[in-house]
This record gives structure tokens, sequence and C-alpha cells, in this order.
């Protein structure tokens, strides 16, 4: 792509400040896969029913956001929960468990039983998810993708966005909300910084070309293309404005105003 001088400029500004993300102490990973939606991912009636039946129920259900729901700053929260089940729950902070066990699948069904008894309606359909593994590696009551590396990053607070989007929304989520896999999650420092300059239209004009462009003008942002972006690190982790980016790079007024008119194109 050949760039006009003033976008040749902004393009110097950036990255003369910017520090790539892989450089950051931030972690970036996928959300959760269930491998059958339909027996993890409920509404909150079925929620409740099972609260109802087993007051224990609640300790695995979870607000879950998908890619669809996220906004710019905020979210359209669709009323749906997971029941988040670890491999080999509840023996899930045992090493010593290898491959699925009879006897975490026991103790499950004893100390949960209104969700097992949900889930056993669907062990056939589970049981058929991924043959190699299911069964073998982990329980046919388990979620196929759990996060087994960093399960706690979903109780902090963490920058949720949707892995392809046209309109780059983020949301800084500290309620505890899960992620199905259309999402990413980003958790560790400056998060308020990150997600004031994520949302952005600095960030929306500057930075989309860092992104493979898809089908209909969606942009891809795996974990692979965020980590190359050079984002400046301010000194505070604390939101900022428009007018205090454009000032981080020193922006002169003709590339303000050559942002300004290319936020629509």
């Amino acid at each position: 792509m050949i760039l006009s001088p003033i976008e040749q400029s902004i393009k110097q500004k950036i990255e003369a400040v910017g520090t790539p993300l892989r450089d950051w102490d931030i972690r970036i990973n996928r959300g959760i896969l269930t491998g059958y939606n339909e027996a993890f991912i409920i509404d909150k009636k079925k929620r409740d029913e099972l609260i109802k039946k087993d007051a224990k129920s609640a300790e695995i259900i979870r607000p879950i956001l998908r890619g669809r729901d996220i906004r710019k700053y905020g979210y359209d929260f669709a009323d749906l929960y997971l029941i988040y089940i670890p491999w080999h729950f509840p023996l899930h902070n045992d090493t010593s468990v290898q491959g699925a066990s009879l006897e975490a699948e026991k103790l499950f069904e004893q100390d949960y039983p209104a969700i097992y008894s949900h889930l056993l309606k669907f062990k056939e359909k589970l049981s058929s998810r991924n043959k190699s593994e299911t069964g073998i590696r982990y329980e046919w009551y388990a979620l196929q993708r759990w996060g087994a590396k960093y399960w706690d990053d979903f109780s902090k607070p963490k920058i949720i966005y949707p892995n392809m989007t046209k309109y780059l929304p983020f949301y800084l989520d500290r309620e505890n909300f899960v992620a199905n896999q259309k999402c990413f999650i980003m958790t560790g420092e400056k998060l308020e910084f990150l997600v004031s300059f994520f949302n952005s239209n600095v960030f929306k004009v500057c930075f989309k070309d860092y992104f493979p462009e898809l089908q209909g003008g969606t942009r891809e942002l795996s974990k692979i293309f965020f980590e190359n972006i050079p984002i400046p690190k301010f000194v505070k982790d604390i939101a900022v404005t428009e007018e205090e980016i454009y000032k981080i790079y020193d922006f002169n007024e003709s590339e303000i105003n050559w942002i300004s008119s290319s936020l629509n194109e």
C-alpha cells in the first residue's frame, strides 16, 4: 500500500512512541469452547431452576458474553449463563489425574446432582464431540476447552473484545463474566488506559490495518496480530481522551483533521 505524506507522518509518529503489546505485562487468551453449547449455555430460567433444585449449582454457573454481545465500553447481556466445568472436575486441581476419571465423575454426580442430571440428558451428544479426546483426555461432562492455563483470568478485571469485528468494540469487565470462543480476553497492566485507547478514533483509524480485513469489512483481531501493535506506555492507568492521545503522538492539526475525516471510510 502506498501511503500519502500525511499517512507516512502519522505512521512514523505511532511507531516512534509505541511499544508492541507483546512486550507489555499483559496476557491475551481466547474464551471458552464448550464443544456443545446446547448443554453448557443456559438461559436465566434454566439457571434459576438448577439453583432451586440444588443451591450448590450456583458455584459453577457463570454469566457469559459472546462476541456479538460486546459494545464500546459495554455489552448487551443476553441473559445467558455458562455451566463452567473444567476437565476432571471436581478433581481439576489434582495434577495426578490423567485422562477421563470415573472417580471425578462420581464426585461430580454426588456434589452437583442437579447439574449432573441436566448434562446427563446430553451425554450422547457430549460424548460425540471430539472422538480422540472426549472420554479419553477428559470426561464427557467437561467443557472441550476451559482455559486450563488461564482459567483464573476470567475472575480478574479484563478487556473483552470480539475475535472478528467491523466496529472494534472493547469492554473492561469487572463483573466476572466468562467469554465464549468468539472473544479474546486481555488481562494485565494498565487496562483502564488500554480500553480507552482501543476505543478511540485514533485506534480505529490508525491501527485497523494491523488486522487482516475479511469479507464485509470485518477485521480479524487474533492474538498474533494484536501483539504486534505498538501502543504508547502511558504513565498512569487512567482513561484518556482523544485530545490526550493526540498530544501523546504530537499530531498536528492536519493530521488530526485527516483522522477525523477518515472515521467513516
